[in-house]
């Protein structure tokens, strides 16, 4: 198994992409440190990998507060004596009309999103340079580049998150850790089969994405070959992005 004996840490790993990405890993023989606020859902994500034979633990942690990423860190050196991988998934948006989002609704998406996915990945870091590598994957979003209406917050959080993938990336390079992102585009997280069938077709590639595919994506991008990888942006939105639409 490609990540055999290696301890990762996904964070907003309780449901959605991040569940999913945590088991993808242990399926591959990695050690998992599940990381979220929701403690029963966490709690449950954890026991289901530990079910199925795999090495799992669920830490409490909101990622906007400082003290919960240095407590998430320390419990995982005390379980597991090292970190390889991180996965920043952790991060929420509100959809509000900018005449009306507060500053502190404002703040705390940025909080989350932004300062959270800074300090957990210098934190892990503080761990990963003493052995010499190690592989952090930031999830992005599409939103990035492209947007909808009254969604500023995680809109702004998401460029600040690609920005700050490039940056880590040639800071901690000399230190042998990578930092790459991923930015998904419809990634369908609950009942994929109540969608119709213009959900499907409006992408290029005939569907709309799964969790499961943005696992996938997390396990090329932190893949131990994949070592001259680092600073770039996978998106990963079957097309739509490169997709030119015109009114009929």
């Amino acid at each position: 198994m490609d990540f055999e004996s290696m301890t990762v840490i996904v964070t907003g790993a309780a449901q959605g992409i991040g569940r999913t990405v945590a088991k993808r890993y242990a399926e591959q023989g990695a050690r998992l440190v599940l990381a979220d606020t929701q403690e029963a859902e966490g709690a449950a994500a954890a026991a289901e990998i530990r079910n199925a034979g795999g090495e799992a633990i669920f830490v409490p942690c909101d990622v906007s507060q400082e003290a919960d990423i240095t407590h998430l860190m320390r419990e995982t050196i005390e379980a597991y004596g090292r970190i390889d991988i991180l996965v920043n998934n952790a991060g929420f948006g509100i959809w509000k009309s900018p005449y009306e989002l507060s500053v502190k609704e404002w703040d705390d998406v940025l909080n989350t999103n932004v300062r959270g996915t800074f300090l957990a990945t210098r934190e892990a870091a503080l761990h990963m340079r003493k052995n010499g590598k190690g592989s952090v994957v930031n999830l992005c979003s599409t939103r990035a580049h492209m947007s909808e209406p009254n969604f500023e917050a995680y809109a702004a959080s998401k460029g600040a998150i690609l920005s700050l993938t490039h940056s880590l990336a040639i800071s901690l390079g000399d230190d042998g850790i990578r930092v790459n992102c991923i930015s998904p585009g419809w990634i369908e997280t609950k009942d994929y089969d109540q969608l119709r069938e213009e959900d499907h077709k409006q992408h290029p590639i005939g569907r709309v994405g799964t969790t499961d595919d943005v696992a996938r994506a997390c396990l090329y991008v932190t893949h131990p070959d994949n070592t001259f990888l680092t600073g770039a942006e996978l998106v990963l939105d079957g097309g739509m992005t490169r997709k030119m639409i015109y009114a009929e």
